[in-house]
């Protein structure tokens, strides 16, 4: 809702990807997530800063473990003023700019936007009135092909702007 009190409407559709979890470690932690039957897709690396692990839970809901593995990863400081849970929330979106075009203009914060070879990304200040760090994503064509198979990535195999033109 925007100060008027009237739905923002931008017309992109938009769904849940994955819940990212902040934990220390996740050989500790992931236990919780098989108990609840989720299946760990795959575990990376990046920059030697932090890993990160996904779990499937039924059809391409995700949740994700992330840790720490150096003193200067932004998780550090994270768990050091937190503790262990709730980082962010990825939303994936079939079209960045327009949503971020709509959120700007109702005076939400956008930050860090960055452009990747197989995916675009931008975050919702955790600033806003939720408190929540939301990871905007939008896939590209190619996503998939470096990552997991549209079965276990997409709802029904596909990206959720594909979902809608069906």
């Amino acid at each position: 809702m925007n100060a008027r009190d009237t739905p923002i409407r931008h017309g992109t559709p938009i769904r849940v990807d994955h819940v990212g979890i902040a934990v220390k470690s996740i050989e500790n932690a992931e236990p919780i997530l098989f108990a609840l039957s989720c299946e760990r897709l795959t575990v990376e690396t990046v920059e030697d800063k932090f890993r990160w692990a996904y779990y499937e839970l039924g059809d391409a809901s995700r949740l994700e473990l992330i840790e720490p593995i150096s003193d200067d990863s932004f998780l550090t400081d994270f768990l050091d003023r937190y503790g262990p849970g709730l980082h962010h929330v990825t939303l994936e979106v079939a079209d960045i700019d327009a949503v971020i075009e709509s959120l700007r203009e109702n005076d939400v914060r956008v930050i860090d936007r960055a452009e990747f070879d197989t995916w675009t990304e931008a975050f919702v200040s955790p600033g806003n009135p939720t408190g929540t760090l939301f990871q905007l994503m939008e896939y590209h064509d190619d996503y998939h092909e470096e990552r997991l198979p549209p079965r276990e990535l997409f709802v029904n195999e596909s990206r959720v702007g594909e979902l809608f033109q069906q």
